[in-house]
């Protein structure tokens, strides 16, 4: 079944929704939690009652609306109804920053049709900003049609990075990575959740971004956003399973060219 853009238009709608009333959920709670609504899922990763709470509002609003698609969310096993929808939930990206009060988190909602990604969208709710794209209809950032920056050079750019906080045993050529990094672009910068950083590079914000052992969750709907806005998203092999591989690399065709250089030369596979 082909999709048209009616179909995509109605599942961004509930998309859209759902994103903005687990928003008011985690606007309502943010910097009011306290120890008994939060609980460590291992060792320096947490869930909150709010990560729960706006999951459930999501997926309470895609089943109200999709009953028969299939749900793959970060606090929850995957829900299977052999369907070729799939949706793609991060709840609350950033969790550690919400924990401690600062204001860099969101929420990410991304489809997939037969594996293929056709919507995605992050929620910013303290600043009620919704980044959103169509598969082959740009992207989009509260309605202003949004790009990846004019820059091809790490030496004039911001790039963004997290660190692979579940994986200690890569941080030796990873932070060789950064070093190299670090040393040509303008600047780096850690804001805590991988959607923004790949939302930040879709409007041209950050130059590029770079990161490994990561989610399905924290990538798909930015990475589609990306490539929407211009840019060019791999793994470290150079190619495209950065949602099953875990590891990205975003930016500007330039930016991106020279980032996964420098990966490849300290990242042996």
């Amino acid at each position: 079944m082909e999709l048209n853009l009616k179909d995509i238009g109605k599942y961004l709608d509930v998309a859209e929704k759902a994103a903005i009333q687990a928003g008011n959920t985690l606007k309502e709670h943010f910097r009011k939690l306290d120890s008994t609504m939060i609980d460590e899922k291992a060792k320096n990763d947490y869930v909150t009652y709010v990560d729960r709470k706006s999951e459930e509002i999501i997926k309470s609003c895609i089943k109200t609306n999709f009953d028969n698609h299939s749900i793959l969310a970060e606090e929850s096993a995957i829900e299977t109804r052999h369907s070729p929808f799939l949706w793609i939930i991060d709840p609350l990206d950033g969790t550690l920053n919400y924990i401690h009060g600062l204001p860099n988190f969101s929420i990410s909602i991304a489809l997939e049709k037969d594996g293929e990604l056709v919507i995605g969208l992050i929620y910013e709710p303290l600043k009620e900003s919704i980044y959103y794209t169509i598969k082959g209809q740009g992207a989009f950032k509260n309605n202003k049609r949004i790009y990846v920056s004019n820059s091809q050079t790490l030496n004039n750019s911001l790039i963004a990075t997290g660190f692979p906080f579940r994986i200690k045993d890569i941080i030796d050529p990873y932070l060789n990575v950064f070093k190299e990094i670090f040393l040509k672009a303008t600047g780096i910068r850690r804001v805590g959740s991988a959607c923004l950083d790949l939302a930040y590079t879709a409007e041209g914000v950050f130059g590029g971004f770079f990161e490994c052992a990561l989610s399905p969750w924290d990538m798909a709907a930015g990475s589609l956003l990306v490539k929407e806005a211009g840019g060019i998203v791999t793994d470290f092999n150079g190619n495209k399973q950065y949602l099953t591989t875990g590891n990205i690399v975003a930016g500007t065709k330039g930016i991106h060219g020279e980032m996964l250089k420098i990966i490849q030369q300290n990242f042996k596979h």
